[in-house]
Order: C-alpha cells, then sequence, then structure tokens
C-alpha cells in the first residue's frame, strides 16, 4: 500500500533513536532521498558524490561503506515487498556526544533510513505546478551552500506557507532577492532559447536532477544551460519554467502568482529522456 513505511536504525529495523544524538540536538548530520524503482536505487552515484562533499564539509569520517549497506539492505526490502517504486531517505547523524556544540573528538555517526512505498509509478509528467513566492528566504552560507544538512526550517516554513495558500511550490529567494529555487527543488528557466538556472555557492541545494539536466539531458538535446543570478523579472518574462528533484524528476510550472504559461515543451521533452532512462 502507498504511504507504508519501514525505517532502521543502524541496520537494525525499528523506530527508537538513540538518544543523546547530535542530529536530533543541533541538526548536526545530512540526508539524502533516493528513488527506488523495484530493488533498484536510480542514480546512486550522485547522491554518494554530494554525500562525500557533505562528510567533508561536516568533519564525519568515512561513512560511505555503512551507507551503501543500508542502501542494499532498503532495497532488498523494497524488492521483497514488491513495491514498484519506493523512496528512500537515508540520514547521517554524527551520532551521540557530550553536551555543547562542540563534536567529539572521534565521532560514531548514526545511519538511519527510511524507506516509504510510492506505489505505481505515474503514467506522465506531474501536472503543471502553481507557484507562489516564500516570504522566508534562504539564508547566505556559503561554508554549507551545495550539501543537504539537516538544517531546514527555511524550507519547512516557507512549505507551510504554500500549502495554507493552496499552491503546489514556492520560489525562494536569496537574502538580496535573487531566485534560488523551489522548496523542494532547483528551478530552471527557459529565455533566449537557453536553459539558465541559479548557482548554488552562497545557497541552496545542488540536486542530484539539476546534475543529470545540466550534464545529460539538456545536452542530449543540444540545449545550452548556464548558470547565473536569477532575478524575478527574469522568471517572469521566461518562456518556460520548470523544476527538478530525485522523486518527480521534472515538473513543469503553469503559473508564478499573476504569470502564466501554457508551453511546456522544453520540460517535456527533457522529461521523456528521464522516462527513457526509467525505462
Amino acid at each position: 500500500m502507498a504511504g507504508e513505511t519501514v525505517l532502521w536504525v543502524d541496520g537494525t529495523q525499528g523506530s527508537v533513536l538513540p538518544l543523546p544524538d547530535r542530529g536530533l540536538d543541533f541538526g548536526d548530520g545530512l540526508f539524502e532521498t533516493l528513488l527506488l524503482q523495484g530493488s533498484r536505487a536510480l542514480h546512486v552515484e550522485l547522491h554518494l558524490a554530494r554525500l562525500r562533499r557533505g562528510c567533508s564539509t561536516l568533519g564525519f569520517p568515512e561513512c560511505e561503506l555503512a551507507v551503501l549497506g543500508q542502501l542494499r539492505q532498503a532495497a532488498a526490502a523494497a524488492g521483497e515487498r514488491g513495491w514498484p517504486w519506493s523512496a528512500l531517505r537515508i540520514t547521517l547523524s554524527r551520532g551521540a556526544g557530550p553536551r555543547g556544540y562542540a563534536p567529539p573528538a572521534e565521532p560514531v555517526p548514526r545511519v538511519i533510513a527510511r524507506l516509504t512505498n510510492l506505489g505505481e509509478a505515474p503514467s506522465a509528467m506531474a501536472k503543471p505546478a502553481a507557484l507562489g513566492l516564500a516570504t522566508v528566504r534562504w539564508a547566505l552560507q556559503p561554508a554549507l551552500a551545495g550539501i543537504k544538512h539537516l538544517n531546514r526550517l527555511e524550507q519547512v516554513l516557507a512549505a507551510r506557507e504554500y500549502r495554507e495558500s493552496g499552491l503546489d511550490e514556492a520560489v525562494m529567494l536569496d537574502q538580496q532577492g535573487a531566485v534560488v529555487s523551489v522548496v523542494a527543488g532547483n528551478l530552471f528557466i527557459v529565455r533566449g532559447g537557453e536553459l539558465l538556472t541559479a548557482p548554488v555557492d552562497a545557497c541552496g541545494i545542488a540536486g542530484t536532477r539539476r546534475e543529470l539536466v545540466m550534464r545529460r539531458w539538456a545536452p542530449a538535446l543540444g540545449l545550452v544551460v548556464r548558470e547565473q543570478t536569477l532575478t524575478i523579472d527574469q522568471l517572469e518574462s521566461a518562456s518556460e519554467v520548470f523544476y527538478s528533484n530525485s522523486l518527480m524528476g521534472l515538473r513543469p510550472v503553469a503559473r508564478y502568482r499573476q504569470r502564466c504559461w501554457e508551453s511546456h515543451s522544453t520540460c517535456e521533452a527533457l522529461y521523456r529522456l528521464y522516462q527513457g532512462e526509467l525505462a
């Protein structure tokens, strides 16, 4: 049944988190959300590469073998249960530690996994989304930009806001008012035949599907992709807008506030490449 969930803590199935835990206390950790097709996790190498960057940034010891072991365990469980599509969130906490901000000299990271049945795959691309503008803005912190650390309160507040407004997503700005992303995905706009997306060197997340759009799918269509600072005016004057994340792949945008788009040809072409890889 869609929504059914299985949890593991350090490889043992269960839902009890040993305390103390620095991930809970301080957000001292990282996470990755992977899409599983049956018992096959997709684009594992991109998730592991980002996790390595995060571990290096936070000063975590080598954890890749433990993460891979948990990934294999969860993938096998999805296959045994016959789940056609699953979402796997792997959280890496620095684990236990003494009171205070300073991390232990020899941390023992904790691996927490949550596998959720997504049910059958959608037969077509998700319907075009209606976007608002989040009032909360991304904090600028180059030291943590790009990685998926556990501090996600900006997105929590923005997600609450757009859901209360009956919208599908919201555009998030940085402290200078530049367009960065949507709450749960990387934003792309089409202007002058080019594909533009915001850099993630001061805030935001370097998404795995963003990487695939930029390095694989767009070049396959002969599209030029550029990272550049984006403004609200550029967003509103774009010929097309869409966003990406690891679970839905790509989703076109139908409306941002009063601006509407009826054509989604670029997103549709990219989505066909995405579906081709899934097949």
